[in-house]
């Protein structure tokens, strides 16, 4: 296949920058004053004095941010939608949640229009990763109510990839399924991933031998994070590829078959500022900082200046792929809310995970935080085979991010597993 079959629209995603911000500005226009008057915005862009019709790149410093608890608060108080609706209830025959894991859901509908932005961001997640029509996606969620298992799965469709959904199904059934039907592409969170290959090797199935060549994942940091990608690849025999969105804005980062070790940011479809989190400042050039995006294409719901809580490094390295996309590096560092503080020292769980998953036989674990002294101390809980792997899981952490972790070793297939995000840390009292 030749590079250019990787990409899902050549001319925007090599433009350019002049050519790119003219581009988002005219579409931010054309949004805004789509959203003139939708009651949300109306209200908050009144708070500042101005209107919003026909703004562009040039105002968009002067809309305030949004933030999903902003959104929540609107919906409790406006049930169920809130006033986040542009048009009437009837526009919009597409209806999801979020996943609630860090509150309650946030309900969020699309219309047809906006769905077609949501199938045009899959695209691109599936071209970079080389998909083509005879390919044999299988889709291993369990669908519900989550927009990103129903989006991703349409996408793939339009492409005219052949598409299995595995929805309530067993993890062994899923295996089965994969192996059964060739499937040469899976969609999973990246620790699913690993928790499908456990079960197969619990069954004596063989997935390095199978169809699968591609394993696309989201849902959380990890399928950036080298050593978790490393233990992904090795499983599956398949090259792995990671990606970033969220309900309220689409999938808006994804990997190139160049494998940079970071994401490009879809600048087709969103316009993207890296913050201070806790200033709301611009974060300076070369340093990380909270991603916010708006996006371009969703008027029914939309979201403008999103603050997404993801923190990113962002560039504009050139690429090998021969994209002008923006770069972030490493992909999505972490959440902006999970950063823990641990004797002074700022630790992202992903950080924890790459390092855990450098160590052969430790395969799978918690991580108890409890709060002493005004700072967070760390106890891991680690399904390992012997005292010398958890003697080394602890020094490599010492060594590498400069704080001491106690270790304890917990019965093989004592942890939970996850299908979606999953959830390693938790505080102890």
């Amino acid at each position: 296949m030749s590079s250019e079959h990787h990409f899902y629209d050549h001319a925007l995603e090599t433009a350019g920058r002049d050519e790119r911000l003219r581009l988002q500005d005219e579409k931010l226009r054309r949004l805004a004053s789509v959203i003139a008057g939708n009651p949300f915005y109306r209200q908050k862009i009144a708070l500042n004095g101005f209107n919003l019709a026909g703004r562009g790149l040039a105002d968009l410093a002067r809309i305030p941010f949004t933030t999903k608890a902003d959104l929540a608060e609107e919906q409790r108080a406006f049930p169920p939608f809130g006033r986040l609706l542009t048009y009437p209830p009837s526009r919009y025959p597409y209806v999801h949640q979020t996943s609630g894991t860090g509150g309650n859901p946030l309900m969020w509908l699309d219309t047809a229009d906006d769905w077609e932005t949501w199938v045009r961001c899959w695209g691109y997640v599936y071209r970079a990763a080389g998909l083509r029509e005879r390919d044999v996606a299988f889709f291993a969620f369990s669908f519900g109510p989550y927009v990103s298992h129903w989006a991703a799965l349409d996408g793939a469709r339009r492409l005219g990839v052949r598409c299995l959904p595995g929805g309530g199904m067993s993890s062994l059934q899923r295996v089965q399924a994969i192996l059964n039907q060739n499937a040469t592409v899976v969609l999973s969170t990246p620790t699913y991933a690993l928790r499908l290959a456990e079960v197969a090797r619990e069954n004596g199935l063989d997935l390095v031998s199978s169809a699968v060549r591609v394993a696309i994942h989201a849902g959380e940091p990890g399928a950036s994070v080298p050593h978790v990608r490393s233990c992904i690849e090795e499983a599956w025999g398949a090259s792995c590829f990671d990606h970033a969105g969220a309900t309220e804005l689409g999938a808006w980062g994804f990997e190139c078959e160049a494998h940079p070790g970071a994401i490009h940011l879809n600048e087709a479809e969103f316009i993207f500022e890296v913050i201070d989190h806790a200033t709301g400042a611009p974060s300076p050039p070369g340093e990380p900082g909270e991603l916010v995006a708006t996006a371009l294409g969703r008027a029914g719901m939309p979201a403008v200046r999103y603050r997404t809580g993801d923190i990113v490094l962002v560039d504009r390295e050139p690429c090998p792929c021969g994209r002008t996309f923006a770069l972030a590096r490493g992909g999505v560092l972490g959440r902006a809310d999970d950063m823990l503080i641990v004797r002074g020292v700022n630790v992202y769980p992903a950080a924890v995970d790459d390092l855990v998953r450098s160590h052969i036989g430790a395969a799978e674990y918690e991580l108890e935080i409890r709060r002493v002294g005004g700072l967070d101390e760390l106890l891991l809980n680690i399904e390992a085979p012997d005292a010398a792997t958890l003697d080394q899981v602890a020094r490599t952490i010492h060594q590498r991010l400069n704080i001491r972790v106690g270790v304890r070793q917990v019965p093989a297939g004592s942890l939970p597993r996850y299908e979606l995000k999953a959830r390693r840390y938790k505080r102890v009292e």
